[in-house]
This record gives C-alpha cells, structure tokens and sequence, in this order.
C-alpha cells in the first residue's frame, strides 16, 4: 500500500538528519538512522491520521486508548426575524427585550400589563410613561415591531395605571407644591382651564405671573410635575 502525499511531506521534515547521516560510512549506520525514520512516520501517522473506514483488530488501537474522545455540542439556533413566532407571554416578552435599551437610555421602560385573546396591553414605565411622545412611542416603535414578529397580534394598546381625575381640585395639589417658591420671587400661578379632559389629548392652561413667568425651566418643572401626577398618555400643559 502506498503512503499518501502527506507521508511523504512527514518524512521530508527529517530530510536533514538523513543528509548527515550518509556523510558516514557504514551501512548500519544508515539503515539504522532509516529505521528511525520509518518509526517515527508511522508513530506520526498512526497518531494523528485515523481513518474512519479501516478495520482493527485486538491491540491495534491500543495507543489511542488513552486519547480524549470528540467533544459534541448541541446547537439550538434563535429564531430569525423571518420566523414567526406564537403569541405567548414569553414570545412578547423577548420581542420587548429588543427594543428596551432604547427605552432605558431614555430613563424609560416596557412591561406586559396584560395579553387578551389578539390584543396586547402593555404598561410604559419610567419617562417613557408620561412622554409627550409615547402615544407615538407605542404605536409606531413597540407595536410595529411586535406585530412583524408575531402575526397573531392585532393590536397593541398603553395600559394606564390607576391615576387621579383631571380636575381642578387635583391640578391644586401639584401646583400648591410649587407656590412657595414662586411666592419668594413675588409670583404667583393659577389654573386658566381645562379642556379634553377624558379624551386622546387633554390640555391644561395655566397662568404664571411674577418675575418666574420668563423662566422656561420653571414652566418645564411645572409640567413635568404635571404628567408625573396624572400619568395621562397625551397630556398638554399650555400657558396663557
């Protein structure tokens, strides 16, 4: 049987040790440094080159007893955004898992209030609750992505937590939080009127007064106060 090439290119290597020795006289030490070779070829071979088709008999496969066996590893691959998924509280929630850094770089969040036959509800949470832009948020960013993965879904839809009527008496309380500090710098606030209270958009207008009523930064912490209090999606805060 003839070695293949890689036997050859193996018994190469020693191409310098057999020059040397035919610098010598005396065939046995040329036959003995040969035997060398042929031993250590078919060591090499019969340690690295295991055919898979050869037959064995008793005591031929000693030497590889003490070899370690193949490792195996089971692959489970996650479904490609081609593969549609079922409707399933786990299955939105890893759709969800996607989108949530976004959300967090912004001091928001996501989490599933509630799945009700196709309809999902979900609850923004942090900023992302009473962002002037959630209803956008919701409909153009969470449930596009949702419904593309999961077919079954017809419609996504903000849970609102239990918040206060939006009444004068409430709109008071917060805005009776932030009367001391305006009346320090001689001005004062008070409600002009309420409008679309239980529908899409809501606005309140207010009326600020005093040397405070040119700072922006009051108004914003005014509003934001606001929509932290009502947790309104779409809440307006206007000044007269």
């Amino acid at each position: 049987m003839k070695l293949p090439a890689l036997a050859a290119a193996v018994a190469a290597l020693d191409l310098a040790g057999v020059a040397h020795s035919f610098t010598h006289p005396g065939s046995a030490a040329v036959q003995q440094h040969g035997a060398s070779i042929r031993h250590r070829r078919t060591t090499h071979l019969g340690m690295t080159i295991v055919s898979p088709f050869a037959n064995t008999t008793d005591g031929e496969d000693d030497d590889l007893e003490g070899d370690a066996g193949v490792a195996t590893a089971t692959y489970t691959p996650l479904p490609s955004d081609d593969e549609p998924l079922d409707l399933t509280w786990d299955n939105v929630d890893m759709v969800l898992d996607e989108m949530r850094p976004y959300l967090l770089q912004d001091g928001g969040n996501v989490a599933i209030s509630e799945i009700d036959g196709p309809v999902v509800r979900l609850e923004l949470q942090g900023e992302c609750g009473t962002c002037p832009s959630s209803t956008q948020t919701m409909k153009m960013g969470l449930e596009r992505k949702l419904m593309e993965r999961i077919p079954e879904i017809q419609e996504v839809v903000q849970a609102m937590p239990d918040s206060p009527d939006l009444d004068e008496e409430q709109i008071n309380i917060v805005l009776d939080s932030v009367r001391p500090f305006l009346q320090v710098a001689g001005g004062t606030i008070d409600i002009d009127s309420i409008t679309g209270a239980g529908g899409i958009q809501p606005t309140i207008t207010l009326k600020m007064e005093g040397s405070a009523a040119s700072l922006n930064s009051v108004k914003l912490e005014i509003a934001q106060r606001l929509q932290r209090h009502f947790m309104i999606s779409g809440l307006r805060v206007e000044w007269a």
